[in-house]
């Protein structure tokens, strides 16, 4: 199920890659800027260096691509952990220096709920589905019976995340499907991969795999195993994965329609109960 590709325009120079869009969303380059330098921490993944910004642009170091390998993809795992054991100050917090959190393309970019949330499962309530499903409704996409799901799975979502409920909100990307995840020859001559375009807030750290999940990651597997290695996963995660899945999910249904619509339907209905 391949995720549509973003409809940013975006230009090469000798050094740097430019995105650009007239009249983008307020704040948006900013906010993308701040999470990149957020997501910048010793020890985590290769992060796109943000070069400069301004109100329509952002230009970011060019990345020279490489063939990922189960080595790379195990790195990055372990240094997913790292990443997300940097922390966050509440689940929903956005990086600073980020007015306001956005998800999606760069054509229609859905807004971001943002504020603390001491707990996850209120935070994902208030902040992701409920809001979510409300843009859908606006869009004509989901209706009142969809919203009733909705609620119904926000009502299971203590059972649902079961010991993961207790973690504390981790530093995560976001939007952290395949295709913002870049491959790049690194030191030694090595592949490494190269994280860009985030959605970075304080969330849990099994979303950001989920995402992995999602649409299909090279070498998922290794990148697993790395973070397990380094930093083990809450008991039942493999049965959480399409919980974080319901979000994403939606809002590609809220953007794409089509067989999207049912396939949230199918998660609602079935997280439900």
């Amino acid at each position: 199920m391949p995720r549509r590709r973003s409809g940013r325009r975006a230009g090469r120079m000798a050094d740097a890659f430019r995105k650009s869009r007239a009249h983008a969303p307020p704040g948006f380059f900013a906010t993308e800027a701040a999470g990149l330098r957020w997501l910048t921490v010793p020890g985590g993944p290769r992060v796109a260096r943000v070069l400069e910004h301004g109100a329509e642009h952002l230009d970011l170091e060019r990345v020279d691509p490489a063939r990922p390998t189960p080595d790379a993809a195990r790195d990055l795992g372990r240094r997913l952990a790292v990443l997300h054991r940097a922390g966050a100050a509440g689940f929903g917090v956005l990086p600073p220096g980020a007015g306001r959190g956005y998800f999606g393309p760069l054509d229609d970019p859905l807004p971001l709920v943002a504020g603390t949330w001491g707990d996850w499962p209120a935070f994902y309530a208030h902040a992701r589905l409920r809001p979510v499903v409300a843009q859908g409704r606006e869009r004509g996409v989901l209706t009142a019976q969809d919203a009733a799901a909705v609620e119904r799975v926000c009502g299971r979502l203590g059972v649902l995340a079961g010991p993961a409920a207790r973690e504390a909100p981790a530093r995560v990307h976001g939007d952290l499907w395949s295709g913002n995840v870049l491959w790049s020859q690194g030191p030694g001559g090595s592949a490494e991969a190269v994280l860009i375009d985030p959605a970075a807030h304080g969330g849990h750290r099994e979303a950001d795999l989920a995402m992995l999940a999602l649409f299909g990651a090279p070498h998922l597997d290794a990148v697993l195993a790395g973070y397990e290695a380094a930093w083990p996963l809450a008991p039942g995660w493999r049965e959480r994965v399409p919980l974080h899945q319901l979000y994403p999910l939606a809002v590609h249904a809220v953007l794409f329609g089509g067989g999207y619509v049912e396939q949230t339907r199918h998660l609602l209905a079935r997280l439900g109960g």
